[in-house]
């Protein structure tokens, strides 16, 4: 067994492109992609919910590595691009961090929410006067009617005590 393993080893190691995709230099860095896809999709989300330890923490991290990613031989191109796409994203989200909590961005955020509910309680009672307007209007044509209708019972009942 331990022989068949051994020319299975081998035969992987002769050709070079099978040789790389069962290596660490492919594997590592295929693995540690979930880092930066992850920092690109949270981009779109709320700055609210940033780390900044963290961020400043994952940027340290890709700083670093992509530094060894170049100094390791044979240089690992795809892992020193797995880090550069990560500090690319991090940067960002460092930059939305000190936007939100230091430049202002959550007071504007606070406005545009505020503002928001604003128009939406505005719309809510022009549709609820607008409602209480057309009942308005309904019960006074049900009251001119009834009082109509009394009034024409009541020349009636007149009519006849009169007769």
């Amino acid at each position: 067994m331990a022989a068949a393993i051994k020319a299975l080893n081998a035969r992987i190691r002769a050709n070079p492109v099978s040789d790389y995709f069962c290596s660490t230099h492919f594997w590592g860095p295929a693995s540690n992609f979930g880092i930066p896809i992850a920092a690109v999709m949270d981009t779109q989300k709320d700055p609210e919910i940033i780390s900044g330890p963290m961020t400043a923490a994952l940027l340290g991290y890709s700083a670093t590595f992509m530094r060894y990613a170049m100094a390791v031989t044979p240089r690992n191109y795809l892992l020193f691009g797995c880090h550069i796409v990560n500090f690319s994203a991090q940067t960002t989200q460092a930059y939305r961090y000190m936007n939100y909590h230091y430049m202002g961005g959550n007071q504007a955020a606070l406005q545009a929410r505020a503002k928001e509910g604003l128009a939406k309680a505005e719309g809510e009672l022009e549709g609820t006067a607008g409602s209480v307007e057309r009942m308005a209007r309904e019960a006074k044509a049900k009251v001119e009617g009834g009082a109509r209708d009394l009034a024409a019972q009541a020349k009636v009942q007149a009519d006849k005590v009169m007769r």
